[in-house]
């Protein structure tokens, strides 16, 4: 049965999406069957992934408003051990949809439940908002995953996130933890980095990687190129910096890269 990870943070540029694509991809390149669901409108993670967000004929939002089978949907990517459920804008308007449906709260865990046998890990790119979508995946997830960046206004909307977590966990989904916090677009020359990293770890006390995200220029680049940092670059910054922290997520879940 495998793990589901919500990567979710409301606020946009934090580094989710491009946390999405590299963990999912890196996991992948360590041994591990993944699947990377995108359900973020923007449909950033699918064309990080390669795939032409205009030539999707059916993407997540079919998926979550008109029931169409996730396997339908499902694109291998050239990419070892993983495969991708696209996204596009059509999911924009889906939550407006979901609104007078029934069992709207559970319409994505009841589409991936099929696919939770065939994947050792699924990796879900959230919208930046905790809306009708966010709260789908949240009922659904095993855990959530944190990407916040090291600037002034880090910690700005958090309590809401965990607030809407711990309803989640009351209302829907009572297994559901935190399952780690990861430090991104790090730059150690500035104080006011480390400033918010402590803030963060007292925010969040244990649930921090001891992995951080630096920023680095060809992490930017790869998503332009339609390849996850490490297929863009392998010995870039950005890209050992995603293998050490796929590592160190893996060794958390008491699993050891298989090669």
């Amino acid at each position: 049965m495998g793990k589901t990870i919500a990567i979710v943070n409301q606020k946009g540029g934090v580094g989710k999406t491009t946390t999405s694509v590299n963990l999912a991809a890196s996991i992948g390149s360590l041994g591990y069957k993944t699947l990377l669901v995108d359900v973020d409108p923007q449909g950033n993670a699918t064309s990080g992934l390669g795939v032409n967000k205009k030539d999707v004929e059916k993407s997540t939002y079919d998926m979550v408003v008109a029931g169409v089978k996730a396997e339908e949907i499902l694109i291998e990517t050239p990419f070892k051990k993983l495969d991708l459920l696209p996204s596009n804008i059509d999911l924009a308007g889906a939550e407006l949809e979901l609104v007078d449906m029934q069992g709207r709260d559970s319409r994505i865990k009841n589409a991936l439940a099929p696919l939770k046998e065939k994947y050792d890990f699924i990796i879900i790119d959230c919208p930046p908002s905790l809306g009708l979508i966010t709260i789908n995946v949240l009922a659904c997830a095993d855990s959530v995953l944190v990407p916040i960046q090291c600037e002034y206004y880090a910690l700005e909307g958090l309590s809401q996130l965990m607030n809407t977590i711990r309803q989640v966990k009351r209302l829907y989904n009572p297994l559901i933890e935190l399952e780690g916090v990861l430090l991104t677009m790090y730059d150690g020359r500035l104080n006011l980095t480390q400033q918010v990293v402590n803030e963060v770890k007292r925010f969040f006390p244990q649930k921090v990687y001891s992995t951080v995200i630096p920023r680095n220029v060809r992490l930017s680049e790869a998503p332009s190129f339609g390849q996850p940092v490490l297929y863009y670059d392998k010995s870039s910054k950005g890209s050992i910096a995603y293998i050490d922290f796929t590592k160190e997520f893996l060794k958390k879940n008491n699993k050891r890269p298989k090669g």
